[in-house]
């Protein structure tokens, strides 16, 4: 009997799955923001069940650092997976990146973030700009559209002395050219610097406007055909971390993430943006740029693209993958 005991003991100890290995992600949009909440959290979901429960994944409810530390936190191995934006790190590190962040890319953030994750992640070689951890998703949002506070830009001369929000990389030197001061702050400072009267407005998307609660704060946004400007997203996971998964749980989850989570993330936005045109309703007067305004950043936006395409020397032909990113999404440039 004592025998038989011990031998049933050992088949159901041989039978119990193996504790889950838990990922810890750092976070650091609003909990409810929609992308955590239909992007990231159904992401998280579908890792449990890719794996068998052999891999979890739990978002944090609060950061593990600021906003533009947290690449740094992922291949350091703060937090097992990060993501951010890569003009976030004000430095040379994520030169490639900025092919999603010119003007006139797309309208559409599903067509925009697999444009991105397709040409990035491939011909750029995003892989080399990530070191120290594996990539999960590369992605962009919605059109970017420039809100404000004080007066339409219906002139070029409208945008002077304008001290405008920018999420650093491309939007910085656009508006600068146009005669605004773009001042860096990332999307959680938004709220305080726009009510306080330090900023006079922010280059930001229609979800943000509601995500940060900023529509008494906003009286004009100006809106451009394929976006005045664009975000680049990562999403890691630390090198080590993803290495110590085993072969089978690293292929179930690349299988869920790279296009997948791109059509997933862009939904998202769409979704998202979508939701706050409804909410923000005639609150907020939303116009179209004159063209004017469109043939000045045209202008513009030309000589920087074609500053950053000689930036990246013989090895990367950047025209050729802009004009290929503008062939996915449907965007002629005249």
């Amino acid at each position: 009997m004592k025998s038989l005991k011990l031998a049933l003991a050992g088949l159901l100890l041989s039978s119990a799955p193996l504790m889950a290995q838990e990922l810890i992600m750092s976070s650091w949009l609003p909990p409810k923001h929609p992308i955590v909440v239909n992007a990231f959290e159904p992401w998280a979901e579908q890792v449990e069940a890719a794996t068998d429960g052999r891999v979890t994944v739990r978002i944090m409810g609060k950061p593990l650092g600021s906003p533009p530390a947290h690449f740094d936190m992922a291949r350091d191995g703060v937090a097992d997976i990060t993501y951010g934006l890569h003009s976030f790190t004000e430095d040379d590190r994520f030169t490639r990146a900025q092919l999603g962040q010119f003007s006139f890319l797309g309208d559409d953030a599903i067509a925009n973030s697999k444009a991105y994750w397709n040409i990035y992640s491939g011909k750029l070689n995003a892989a080399d700009e990530h070191p120290g951890t594996h990539i999960l998703g590369l992605f962009m949002h919605g059109p970017g559209l420039l809100h404000n506070n004080k007066r339409k830009i219906e002139t070029v001369a409208d945008m002077q002395g304008l001290k405008i929000r920018v999420p650093g990389g491309y939007a910085a030197d656009l508006l600068s050219a146009l005669g605004a001061t773009p001042l860096f702050m990332s999307s959680p400072e938004v709220y305080e610097k726009l009510s306080r009267g330090v900023i006079d407005g922010v280059a930001f998307t229609y979800e943000a406007m509601t995500a940060f609660n900023l529509v008494d704060d906003i009286k004009y946004s100006m809106t451009v055909p394929g976006g005045i400007y664009n975000t680049t997203w990562f999403f890691v996971i630390n090198e080590d971390k993803w290495q110590s998964l085993s072969e089978e749980d690293r292929a179930a989850i690349d299988a869920i993430s790279g296009e997948a989570f791109a059509e997933s993330v862009g939904q998202a936005w769409n979704d998202a943006d979508s939701a706050a045109i409804e909410e923000i309703g005639d609150k907020v007067e939303f116009y179209e740029a004159t063209p004017e305004v469109v043939g000045a950043l045209r202008t513009q936006a030309s000589e920087l693209e074609q500053a950053w395409s000689e930036s990246l020397g013989e090895d990367y032909d950047g025209t050729a993958a802009l004009a290929e990113f503008r062939g996915m999404t449907g965007i002629k440039v005249e």
